[in-house]
């Protein structure tokens, strides 16, 4: 279910500031689309407020891939050809570095994507 015209724009312009796409899912939670491959993740950053709840929805364009925040209690594994799943609600405000925890190749320890909770 998308979000009203008017909110999907404003989600469409404020996840262009990082690259995200950004909607509504079923139940009202917000829903950011990351893709990962070798050797990022696109958005390398997502915004969230504190108290919402949000599902990060990634995949793989390549290889296996990790996703793991250990305060943010997040730790997937993203594997190519299928989608996963995280539903959080952030309730301190703050910048959490995300990092891919399965070896990648050599460009693995740059892996990184920035949760800012505001």
């Amino acid at each position: 279910m998308r979000t009203p015209f008017g909110s999907w724009i404003r989600a469409v312009a404020a996840g262009a500031v990082v690259g995200l796409a950004s909607h509504a899912g079923a139940g009202g939670a917000r829903i950011v689309e990351i893709t990962a491959r070798r050797f990022e993740f696109t958005p390398s950053e997502v915004v969230l407020k504190r108290g919402e709840t949000a599902t990060l929805r990634l995949r793989s364009l390549d290889v296996v891939h990790g996703f793991f925040q250990k305060a943010l209690g997040i730790d997937l594994e993203i594997e190519p050809g299928r989608v996963a799943e995280v539903t959080l609600t952030p309730q301190v405000p703050g910048r959490y570095l995300t990092i891919c925890d399965h070896f990648c190749g050599s460009g693995h320890g740059n892996m990184k994507l920035s949760i800012v909770v505001e």
